[in-house]
């Protein structure tokens, strides 16, 4: 037995035992076994990735487990990524779930609730090993519905799960539809449904094939990921799941619609027309800079960070597609940094973002509110959360020492070092995502500096927020595990070359010419960075910074604040995070559209005087209400006029089944 088989088997059996102890367990044990259950699962699909990136491929078909198809499971290295990535998030949360569902007996902590958290790990973990055509379908309902389930915990408590609920649900099983359409006509027209049989004969296939599959494949893959404009659920979802469960669908989840498009697109399809990677390349760009400005604005810190998985995932999407357009110019080597980038961030996002999702969740817990404009003061009542979160932070803004900021690195120099004699649409598409990347990053630093200044930082601006109380230590436990992570990819980065050389050269776009040890170095690219040299430079030159403070500076004494003469500062006079952010929205205004109203009341003596004034301010989700607005009105609309058709006359159901009979039976005639 394989180590991938006996991990994978272990992962199983340990998620089907969690999910039994789940229901039986008493409420005092349950999180706890849950929890244990959860983290074993992750660690064993983190084995099993590991194993198949150091080259361990693995291969078994069970047909008589699914009927008429059977069951195939294939993992090779580029599954290998992905089934690590899971892995390691659901390790984390794993152990971080014992402390949030705590010992209460409803939502997240009821019974059904936990037993199908190890349950939803495995369905992700089945969906990259999944080696046919019915296998991943099947694996990717499965994932689809635990998920589902999981984020209507709180459905009894909070109306707002309930519309999340409904969103998710269509637009999960609308991209299913979509995918199920794509690998179906792909399994067909290769004539087998077993990836290896697809693969080999993916050269035969007509260019109206390959396009058809790749653009359904790329509908259902891309709303599973959260890509602008298929984005509406996630904000909804990821905000209104439990924090536990919004960490494994952001950091997780989401990941294997990303993995749905390297699978179909480079590794089954081998790579497709220029104008398949322009088409990713225009999504990538709009999630990107469409993702990051919602975040910006938010003042609902899941929210934001959900908005924030829309700006990274597109980030990855702009790699992949400058993949595909630099291997079709022949441009092996940077194609392969480009991939590399990609594959990398996904990695990097999954780490912070499993952190940044359980701070979340950690705030949600102590002040009982989202809201960044209640909160404030919360590094002095959970010194340990802010510091763990500022380390997320620093990922997400992709700052150096962050570890967002190397893989950021990389896809600027596959963007920067393409030949110019690649064509005209490299020479054009390059500096347009060089320039998206830039906007991106700038904007995300001021997305996350608002977010940590207004959360964490200054004077409570609520009861809640200063009566809050740091996390049970598991809680901590987790987060500093995520953190750990993402401490180490970002100062050695250099580890992971090794594994991604594998997935890139499996994916047929030329091997990522990672190397190097305590230095990244790119081999056949003028290009090299020193991670832990700047980690190490960042902390000496703040330490001399404090040390030359403290002995050279004058004696320190406690004295009041400056108040401009208008009384003692109080926490009414500081940024929220809608005053912060209300600057950047201006300059975006015409893209933001926001929705804002003034009333002024004004006593009955005199209309010059002013009583109160009231002011409102409303972002909507301009894509939401321009696109899916107008489709719900026209599906209602056909809804009711459907009605009609059913009017409860058993003979006109039998003359609708007849004209059906019918047709099919002229249709079979002029075949």
């Amino acid at each position: 037995m394989t180590p991938v088989a006996a991990a994978l088997g272990g992962a199983f059996s340990m998620a089907a035992g969690g999910a039994l102890a789940g229901l039986v367990t008493p409420a005092r044990w349950r999180s706890a076994v849950v929890g244990a259950a959860t983290a074993g699962v992750g660690i064993a699909g983190a084995i099993a990735g590991l194993a198949a990136v150091s080259g361990t491929g693995w291969q078994v078909r069970l047909p008589d487990l699914l009927p008429l198809a059977g069951v195939s499971l294939t993992v090779d290295a580029v599954g290998g990524w992905f089934l690590l990535l899971i892995g390691g998030v659901a390790a984390v949360v794993g152990v971080y779930t014992v402390g949030y569902t705590g010992q209460t007996g409803h939502g997240p902590a009821a019974r059904g609730a936990l037993a199908l958290v190890p349950l939803f790990v495995a369905a992700m973990l089945l969906v990259p090993a999944a080696g046919s055509v019915s296998t991943f379908l099947l694996a990717w309902e499965l994932m689809a519905v635990t998920s589902l389930l999981l984020m209507l915990a709180e459905h009894r408590h909070t109306p707002a799960v309930r519309t999340a609920g409904l969103w998710y649900a269509a637009m999960t099983q609308a991209g299913f539809v979509a995918v199920l359409l794509g690998l179906a006509w792909l399994a067909a027209a290769a004539g087998g449904e077993s990836f290896d049989t697809i693969r080999d004969r993916a050269a035969q296939l007509s260019p109206l094939a390959s396009s058809g599959v790749f653009l359904l494949c790329l509908a259902g893959f891309a709303s599973k990921a959260g890509v602008v404009p298929l984005h509406p659920w996630l904000p909804r979802a990821h905000a209104e799941a439990p924090s536990h469960v919004s960490a494994l669908m952001s950091a997780a989840m989401v990941k294997l619609g990303v993995y749905g498009i390297v699978r179909i697109a480079f590794d089954l399809l081998g790579g497709g027309p220029r104008w398949w990677w322009l088409l990713l390349g225009a999504l990538g760009a709009l999630s990107a800079l469409y993702g990051i400005l919602q975040a910006a604005v938010a003042t609902d810190l899941k929210r934001l960070l959900a908005f924030s998985t829309s700006e990274n995932v597109g980030l990855i999407l702009l790699g992949l597609a400058a993949a595909g357009l630099l291997a079709g110019a022949g441009q092996f080597t940077v194609a392969g940094v480009a991939v590399a980038a990609a594959l990398l961030h996904a990695a990097n996002h999954a780490g912070f973002k499993t952190l940044l999702f359980c701070g979340a969740g950690s705030v949600l817990r102590a002040t009982g509110t989202r809201d960044l404009d209640e909160l404030g003061g919360l590094s002095r009542r959970m010194p340990a959360t802010t510091v763990l979160v500022g380390v997320g932070v620093l990922g997400a803004a992709a700052l150096p020492p962050g570890n967002g900021f190397i893989s950021e690195w990389l896809l600027l120099q596959a963007l920067l070092h393409r030949d110019p004699a690649g064509g005209t649409t490299l020479i054009i598409a390059a500096p347009v995502a060089v320039a998206v990347v830039a906007l991106t990053a700038g904007v995300g630093v001021a997305t996350y500096v608002k977010a940590l200044g207004t959360g964490f930082l200054a004077r409570p601006r609520s009861t809640k927020a200063s009566d809050a109380v740091e996390s049970p230590p598991t809680m901590l436990a987790g987060m500093g595990l995520a953190a750990a992570v993402c401490a180490g990819l970002a100062v050695f980065p250099a580890v992971t070359a090794p594994a991604l050389d594998r997935v890139t050269s499996g994916l047929r776009v030329g091997s990522a010419p990672m190397q190097g040890g305590v230095d990244l170095q790119l081999a056949g690219v003028a290009a090299s960075i020193s991670p832990l040299w700047i980690a190490v430079g960042a902390v000496g030159l703040a330490v001399a910074v404090a040390a030359v403070a403290r002995t050279t500076g004058r004696t320190r004494r406690r004295a009041a604040a400056w108040d401009c003469g208008d009384g003692p500062l109080t926490a009414r006079m500081e940024y929220t995070s809608t005053s912060f952010a209300e600057p950047l929205q201006r300059v975006f205004d015409d893209v933001l559209a926001p929705e804002q109203d003034i009333d002024v009341t004004h006593p009955a003596e005199s209309a010059y005087l002013v009583r109160t004034v009231e002011y409102r301010r409303r972002l909507p989700d301009r894509v939401e209400a321009r696109l899916f607005g107008p489709l719900m009105t026209a599906v209602s609309s056909i809804g009711q006029a459907a009605r009609g058709l059913a009017t409860g006359s058993v003979h006109r159901y039998l003359a609708y089944m007849l004209t059906a009979l019918v047709a099919v039976l002229i249709a079979g005639v002029f075949r």
